[in-house]
């Protein structure tokens, strides 16, 4: 028999409590064990893209829990999948695959919930070596945070309560009798799948397995057996014993973010994470969730922990930590700061640069400064053969970039008629072009991949902001910025948000290579001066800029303008427009 979606995958049987688990084994069985256990309506193979992607460097084990999958069902159902008899079925397991070492625990779903149990109790203590948990909390601690919120009453807690409550409209189906089985064998079975796919916008690859049906009617015994009799009487005692990774989808349907508020006085060793993902992340997020199980298991083998977000803060470490990040114009200005505002969050980055010791600088700094990995590629980005070369080999070396940072730009300044169609060309290349052709090849790589991602387009206030003496400039980001609003509507459906960062007068050095149309070299060579004083006098910081970029990729934000008088542009734009018309005929003086 071989396991559905696991080519290759050993299987075995473990017999436990008057059931017959199927247990599935990927990987050498000499390394260290990661034990994948899932959740509710599904069976193993809900973990199969992230077994896979975890089998290159340890030894997988995956198991159907009792009345899923290929593993029978308790007689009677009854009272046989309370959660101490689940955890005699992860011990059993865990003593059959991994006998002399504690093995690393991972769950989703009901997995997860499970996996609280298993990592708080004493018998199971030496078992577990670390546990990962997404999308499933303990029911002690739910049972805590309930009684605090109805003891303790507060306005911001009642809401919490109400919220949650609404959340879990279907813990209450579950519990009516006969309902469930009858939905599950009939219709909603059927129609599960392509809910998946629709809400949850899981790929149509095989999955759930043709055993839904009788998976999901089993399964409602998961919460009979448990839900109200912890919630109600919950345990003091349960802190877990391992070191705890908690990854949160924040678009969880399901669970409120709000649910893990007090989770460090249960899991002193916490390490959180957080993912711009709905429900189902096993399905539509492996390769992240398998670089973060890789990442904490590595590093409980080696004896050198992750350092908690308690214990050194890193702004948006838990959102960024091991994703990959490509910045271009990153050999100076904004994109350095980006590329390193990034590496703080432990992202992995790319910096993309036509100055290659610019770029190489940037990379080598990104790696000082906290980024696990980061490499230097030196690109034109007006060129599109070459950025098609870069886009194939980064996705070949690195991976497919989580989020694309298109920064690269140049400045153009000077009379719309005094400026030649060759003018025009250089800046709208770079400006324009080097953007589409980024959002073109690295978004399309996001979106074959199916698991979300990010774009950011450097645009400017002077997309809003007109001036006689930015035709050109100006029209390259106004273009930006419109491009940015019909990606985001395009590619929304696919995870990948869109935002376009529009920062007014930043102290970089743009002024330095600006050009300067309708006048000769030393008059250019003045105004350039000039301007670079003027921006040198403002003093805005690209580093207040990256900030900004980090910010709107983790809260998905459309339009972004940095600086105060990119905001009140923006403002004026939108609410007096007249005006904003007549400031744009004033000629400063150069």
């Amino acid at each position: 028999m071989t396991t559905v979606d696991l080519p290759g995958a050993r299987e075995r049987r473990v017999r436990t409590g008057g059931v017959e688990l199927c247990v599935a084994e990927l990987g050498e069985a000499g390394r260290p064990t990661v034990l994948l256990v899932h959740g509710y309506p599904d069976s193993k193979e809900v973990w199969s893209e992230v077994a896979v992607r975890l089998a290159e460097r340890f030894h997988v084990v995956l198991y159907d829990v009792r009345g899923h999958g290929a593993s029978t069902a308790p007689k009677p159902l009854r009272g046989g999948f309370t959660l101490e008899k689940l955890t005699d079925d992860f011990l059993a397991v865990a003593d059959a695959v991994s006998p002399d070492r504690p093995v690393h625990l991972v769950g989703h779903d009901w997995g997860s919930v499970q996996g609280w149990e298993f990592v708080t109790v004493r018998r199971t203590e030496g078992r577990v070596a670390s546990f990962t948990s997404m999308s499933g909390p303990s029911l002690d601690h739910f049972g805590h945070w309930i009684a605090k919120r109805l003891t303790r009453p507060t306005p911001r807690r009642a809401a919490q309560l109400a919220a949650q409550g609404a959340k879990s409209w279907y813990v209450y189906m579950l519990h009516t009798p006969a309902l469930p089985e009858l939905a599950w064998r009939g219709p909603l079975g059927r129609r599960w799948p392509r809910l998946l796919q629709r809400l949850e916008k899981v790929p149509a690859d095989g999955y759930p397995t043709p055993s839904l049906p009788t998976d999901a009617a089993h399964g409602a015994w998961l919460y009979r057996d448990n839900v109200r009799a912890r919630l109600r009487r919950p345990r003091a005692d349960a802190y877990a014993h391992v070191p705890v990774q908690l990854i949160t989808p924040t678009g969880d349907a399901f669970l409120s973010e709000r649910l893990y508020d007090d989770l460090e006085r249960w899991a002193p060793r916490l390490t959180r994470r957080t993912l711009p993902a709905k429900h189902w992340v096993p399905r539509t997020r492996p390769d992240q969730l398998a670089a973060w199980i890789t990442d904490f298991v590595t590093a409980h083998e080696d004896g050198v922990p992750p350092v908690t977000a308690a214990a050194a803060p890193r702004p948006y470490a838990d959102r960024f930590s091991g994703q990959l990040v490509l910045v271009t114009g990153a050999g100076s200005g904004i994109g350095r700061a980006t590329a390193f505002a990034f590496a703080e969050a432990g992202a992995r980055v790319v910096a993309v640069d036509r100055d290659a010791e610019g770029a190489a600088r940037t990379a080598e700094l990104s790696r000082l400064v906290g980024a696990p990995a980061a490499w230097a590629e030196t690109v034109d980005v007006s060129d599109g053969q070459a950025m098609e070369k870069l886009a194939e080999k980064v996705a070949a070396e690195y991976g497919v970039v989580d989020v694309l940072v298109n920064n690269a730009g140049i400045g153009l300044s000077g009379a719309f008629l005094d400026t030649s169609a060759e003018d025009w060309k250089k800046v709208l290349d770079v400006n324009l072009w080097g953007v589409i052709h980024g959002c073109r090849l690295f978004g399309r790589q996001m979106a074959e991949r199916g698991q979300g991602g990010h774009i950011v387009n450097t645009a400017s206030a002077a997309a809003f902001q007109p001036s006689r003496l930015l035709p050109a400039y100006s029209t390259s980001k106004a273009a930006v910025l419109m491009l940015s609003e019909c990606l985001r509507a395009e590619l929304a459906g696919r995870g990948i948000g869109v935002t376009a960062i529009c920062p007014g007068l930043v102290n970089t050095n743009i002024t330095a290579t600006a050009r300067f149309t309708g006048v000769d070299a030393e008059e250019e060579m003045r105004r350039r001066k000039k301007s670079a004083r003027w921006y040198g006098l403002r003093n805005y910081p690209p580093e207040k800029v990256a900030d900004a970029v980090l910010r709107a990729v983790a809260q998905n934000r459309a339009v972004v303008p940095v600086t105060p008088e990119a905001r009140g542009a923006h403002l004026m734009s939108r609410f007096t427009p007249k005006a904003l018309r007549a400031l744009a005929r004033w000629e400063p003086p150069l």
